[in-house]
């Protein structure tokens, strides 16, 4: 029998294209208030393409790697937007038709190092504990073995929390109940419920309740109010403070669910440009335009593998191995070790390879089969750069 919540779940997925939740984050209740972002409709793309600033000559070879992400779009899908910087100045910028500078583009799970960040805020400020309990209310009774799930748990996805991000058929999964059946009205109270299957620390398990969870307890800790507009309002205001103004990412747009918490896993918007921003932050080590933002210890964390996944480490992609039939994530076989990225559903990826003084955003529509293409045309342009 087909349930009602089964029809709406595929019909959702259907309607974004058949995306894979294995690697997408919360596609969830967004609040009234939000403004809604431009999904990357340039008014015309001839104007978008004269408002590009003339850049460097570029070495040839480079510039053939980074125009096939546009001409093999057959094997790696649509590129909305290529965007390279090397020591901070952007040396190839281009984008596919109907896009341009100004175009908003969805994060998917690019977010999760967004969070990762603020939640180092918080942390650095004194107001959260990176190995101290994490504080969520409803793992706080007695005998609970979720009471010893720490902030560091969260973050390298090892909370030991039941979770299953994909389910067979998709609908049978959780993140389906979080995103549009009963937890839509409330993703992190629904993603705080579930029970515990591992000690934390154990199991690595993606999870993109894990996000919505760390999302709740920054609301928490910048407002005691319960109100789902006094938490949109403290969270808008500690971001637009703490990451929008700095940086300069004036066009990241976070969105909510309905109880005013952040989608802190996946769906956040912004430009090209101001995706290049954050990348920049991280490759310097949380400093910009030599102002420390960011504690150097939270970032050798966040850059440090996970004991569970060597590929993984603060809500951040490393370029390493992952255990045995884990899915590949970047290119440990060519890379620099010390590359890393944010990866997003359909091949959102901001690459950061601090050897190379290189920044790199990749933002477009790939399917699952052409993932691997997709991973090595990247490459293959992270090579020669």
């Amino acid at each position: 029998m087909i349930t009602k919540k089964a029809m709406l779940a595929s019909a959702v997925l259907a309607m974004l294209g058949g995306w894979s939740l294995t690697q997408a984050a919360g596609q969830g209740a967004t609040a009234a208030p939000v403004p809604a972002p431009r999904f990357g409709a340039a008014p015309d793309p001839a104007i978008a393409a004269e408002t590009l600033p003339p850049l460097p000559a570029l070495d040839p070879a480079v510039k053939a790697r980074a125009d096939a992400l546009f001409a093999d779009a057959d094997a790696v899908g649509e590129t909305r937007a290529l965007y390279v910087l090397r020591d901070g100045k952007p040396i190839y910028e281009r984008y596919g038709d109907g896009f341009g500078p100004d175009s908003k583009l969805i994060s998917w799970s690019m977010a999760k190092s967004i969070t990762a960040v603020l939640t180092g805020f918080l942390v650095a400020d004194g107001q959260l504990s990176l190995d101290g309990p994490a504080p969520v209310a409803a793992w706080q009774r007695s005998g609970d073995p979720r009471a010893a799930i720490a902030l560091r748990d969260l973050l390298h996805m090892t909370s030991g929390i039941e979770h299953v991000e994909v389910g067979d058929p998709v609908w049978k999964g959780d993140t389906v109940d979080m995103l549009f059946g009963p937890g839509a009205q409330d993703m992190a109270g629904f993603a705080e419920a579930k029970p515990a299957v591992a000690r934390p620390g154990e199991l690595f398990n993606y999870s993109s309740a894990t996000s919505v969870i760390l999302a709740d307890i920054l609301a928490d800790t910048l407002t005691p109010s319960p109100s789902p507009d006094a938490r949109r309002e403290a969270v808008r205001d500690f971001i637009q403070g703490r990451l929008i103004e700095p940086l300069g990412m004036t066009s990241l747009t976070p969105e909510f669910d309905a109880k005013g918490t952040m989608i802190g896993g996946s769906i956040m918007h912004a430009t090209a440009r101001d995706y290049a921003k954050f990348g920049e932050f991280l490759r310097n080590h949380g400093v910009v335009d030599g102002q420390r933002l960011l504690p150097e210890s939270w970032m050798r964390f966040m850059l440090s593998p996970s004991p569970a996944d060597a590929g993984y480490g603060g809500h951040i992609w490393l370029n390493r191995q992952r255990p045995r039939g884990a899915d590949i994530a970047l290119w440990p076989d060519r890379g620099p070790n010390d590359l890393f990225a944010c990866i997003g559903h359909q091949g959102q990826y901001i690459i950061v390879s601090p050897s190379q003084r290189v920044t790199i955003v990749r933002l477009g529509i790939t399917s699952d089969d052409q993932f691997p293409a997709l991973r090595r045309h990247l490459a293959d342009l992270q090579e020669v750069l």
